[in-house]
């Protein structure tokens, strides 16, 4: 068994030099941050992430939580490490000053995220959706809740849920039914809700739930639904905990993975109905749980590098270690570590060089985010809140489908050991697999990418962002001969996205979300190789060191194994709909 190491090298390297980390942190509101404390920050998370969340990573696996009398009991040793969590400060990195957050920008938090992720997926649930319910409250609850709920949620003492589908409901939220009653300056909830990520858990002292539900008076659809705050246990004026809601954990979910996260079904109101309050206006509940689910969804990604990394070097340790056969084409017959052989090395460098592309293009996300929400001037805050919501899409799809694949082939690293649990490599295929599947399907960012995203500014924000590639690729090939020879793929590659994205514009509804995952695989693919070229144009301004060849023979293997694909995507976008629409029902 391999331990996780914190990529800190090539983490400082992303948020310098494609983040424009140092920029982002002379932003008005971020005064804390600086070059001292992002090192100190990344040295001491990874510490962390190693010593405390790694090692429960394959126990909680194996033992998984545990329902007894509406219970919820945490695999061993998540508990303590959870508070030593929230005693660290780690769940305030970026939340406000004003509520005990530490304003950190989301840029660096999400590297730190990054670590919780490939450390122990499943424990980092439960405060990522944490800051997502603050995220939710900061910018859509009353004064009134915010004084009461964030402080405990950015302290990491209490713990938050977003409760949206349902069993009758699935991804379609107009479905829901959980009914709100008025009951004085409350209202009274009844309902069930599914697939509720650390909906119970002996964690913290309380859970805060974000609850989408319908008043009396609600019209049908997704314009009817409220989001009310819900805690486990009730609130009293003064912030201490009383009796428990009438909220309950009924069963936890049987898992591919994840096994350590229980996911819960909570149902609301068995007996008086459970005590909610509502947040902001009425009917406008969707509207609210979409900020926090912007924000998951950014997580989420980050989840898709977390296991895409822990599967790589866990691979690559294995790769290293184990002796067998004899190297291709070689004269003796000594046997060799099968890293030695090209097609373990092409497989290794797949993972890798995808895994690079991956952390860049989210931190690069990230650091919109930053910069959408804290630049002074406003044409920046707009040009970047407009690159967040393109990228943001494409970011989660993209990369949680990628981590699959990566997953997978670092399965086929280990061969036939791979597929035993022993090992370790099953249960990062395992864990990564729900990831292109929650906080919206990869379907479902797609067509929030081509149906919203593109078609919603006629292209515009994508059409920017790709003549700031193309321009990228000209002046990376004017700096160094080795990045000359790669501008004609990366450019075609660019360009081979902007006629898809034309293709997109001219297509109606049902023929443009036909090919809509194909265009998100192909929007991830070159946005990837974007930031694989930009960083090796960076590493070589540094010199024409190892380090700056590295990147360079990076961004060499993405063109030639990676970027290769992106025609066949393209063709997709632009001739493939009709097989999708024109295949009759009855031929099924």
């Amino acid at each position: 068994m391999s331990e996780y190491a914190a990529p800190l090298a090539e983490m400082a390297f992303v948020l310098q030099e494609l983040a424009g980390l140092p920029e982002v942190c002379s932003l008005p509101g971020y005064e804390n941050a600086g070059d001292e404390t992002t090192t100190a920050v990344l040295a001491e998370a990874a510490r962390f992430a190693r010593e405390v969340l790694d090692p429960l990573n394959a126990a909680g696996d194996r033992a998984g939580a545990l329902l007894a009398k509406g219970i919820v009991t945490a695999p061993p040793g998540y508990a303590a490490a959870y508070r030593q969590f929230a005693a660290a400060g780690w769940g305030s990195l970026s939340a406000p000053q004003r509520y005990g957050g530490q304003a950190l920008p989301r840029a660096l938090a999400v590297a730190v995220e990054e670590m919780w992720g490939s450390a122990n997926l499943a424990l980092s649930l439960a405060p990522m959706l944490t800051a997502g319910v603050v995220e939710a409250l900061v910018r859509h609850g009353s004064p009134e809740q915010q004084a009461l709920y964030l402080p405990p949620l950015v302290t990491g003492r209490w713990c938050g849920t977003m409760n949206l589908t349902e069993p009758q409901a699935g991804s379609d939220l107009s479905a829901v039914r959980t009914l709100a009653t008025p009951d004085g300056d409350a209202y009274r909830l009844r309902g069930t809700k599914m697939f509720i990520t650390w909906g119970e858990h002996d964690l913290a002292e309380n859970i805060i739930h974000l609850v989408l539900a319908r008043t009396p008076d609600a019209p049908a659809g997704v314009r009817g639904i409220s989001l009310f705050v819900v805690p486990k246990l009730l609130v009293r004026a003064d912030g201490s905990c009383g009796a428990r809601n009438d909220v309950t954990c009924v069963a936890i979910e049987r898992k591919l993975g994840l096994h350590g996260s229980p996911t819960c079904l909570l149902s609301y109101g068995e007996q008086d109905g459970a005590v909610g309050h509502l947040v902001g206006e009425r009917h406008r509940g969707l509207e609210y749980m979409f900020t926090m689910m912007n924000y998951a969804r950014l997580s989420v990604g980050i989840e898709g590098v977390a296991v895409a990394e822990r599967a790589y070097q866990h691979a690559l340790a294995y790769a290293k270690a184990r002796v067998q056969g004899r190297e291709p084409g070689a004269s003796g017959a000594e046997r060799v570590a099968i890293i030695r052989h090209p097609d373990v090395r092409r497989m290794l460098l797949s993972m890798k060089v995808r895994t690079q592309a991956m952390r860049a293009l989210a931190y690069f996300t990230a650091a919109a985010y930053d910069n959408a929400t804290h630049h002074a001037d406003p044409a920046e805050r707009r040009r970047n809140q407009a690159y967040f919501d393109v990228l943001t899409p494409a970011v989660k799809g993209w990369c949680t489908e990628q981590a699959v694949d990566i997953a997978s082939l670092g399965v086929q690293v280990h061969g036939g050991m791979g597929y035993v649990e022993e090992t370790g490599a099953a249960q990062y295929l395992r864990d990564a697999r729900v990831t292109p599947i929650y906080e919206g399907t990869t379907g479902i960012q797609a067509n929030d990418l081509v149906g919203r995203k593109i078609a919603g500014d006629g292209g515009a924000a994508a059409f920017a962002l790709l003549r700031e590639m193309q321009a990228s690729v000209a002046g990376a090939a004017a700096q160094h001969a080795g990045l000359h020879a790669l501008a004609g793929p990366y450019s075609a590659s660019i360009g081979a996205l902007q006629h898809a994205t034309h293709s997109l514009l001219a297509a109606d509804a049902r023929a443009a979300a036909a090919v809509a995952v194909p265009y998100l695989e192909l929007f991830g693919t070159v946005a990837g190789g974007w930031m694989m070229l930009r960083a090796a144009a960076a590493a070589l301004r540094r010199g024409d060191t190892p380090p700056a060849q590295s990147r360079l023979a990076a961004a060499r293997f993405y063109a030639a194994h990676v970027l290769t694909r992106v025609d066949g995507l393209a063709a997709q976008v632009s001739a493939g709909s009709s097989a999708v629409t024109g295949y009759d029902d009855a031929w099924w």
